[in-house]
């Protein structure tokens, strides 16, 4: 049985900055979904608010393992409540790890890579590419270099 549009649980994974900046650049994208956001920061969270549902699980990073955990741990809480049918994230940190808890409750996961990654794909990406779905970059250099990534344009 297929999930209605009004049933589609998404989230919406991004740091603070760039990325969240990134993601919602492509937000009309999912109106009528039902979706939720985890970000990084209390900020993002009071600008996010009118838009949907917000959790914020904190930065980390890994040059800082305490928080990794920390994070890691609220974003188990989260993703075990609101269990998402799809996960779409621009990273980085927070978001690849939202990807990997995602993917163990069966979601698919959608990485769009950012748009200042030019002649790599960031940490988080190479991490996530081998359990993403559907795994997008900004350049076509990028995708001819990495399996399993497309380039459809720039989508950001």
């Amino acid at each position: 049985m297929t999930k209605g549009k009004e049933y589609l649980q998404i989230c919406l994974a991004a740091s603070a900055g760039g990325h969240i900046s990134q993601l919602l650049k492509i937000v009309d994208n999912w109106n009528g979904y039902s979706t939720f956001y985890i970000t990084t920061t209390e900020v993002m969270r009071n600008k996010l608010r009118e838009c949907s549902k917000v959790y914020v699980v904190g930065e980390c990073n890994q040059q800082y393992p305490i928080r990794v955990i920390k994070v890691l741990v609220r974003c188990i809480k989260v993703v075990l409540r609101e269990r998402p049918d799809v996960v779409i994230s621009t990273g980085a940190a927070a978001g690849c790890i939202v990807c990997f808890l995602g993917k163990l409750l069966s979601a698919k996961i959608v990485w769009v890579d950012s748009i200042t990654n030019v002649e790599r794909i960031s940490l988080s990406g190479r991490m996530v590419r081998y359990i993403a779905d559907l795994f997008l970059v900004q350049w076509p250099e990028l995708a001819q270099r990495y399996s399993n990534v497309e380039y459809v344009g720039s989508v950001i």
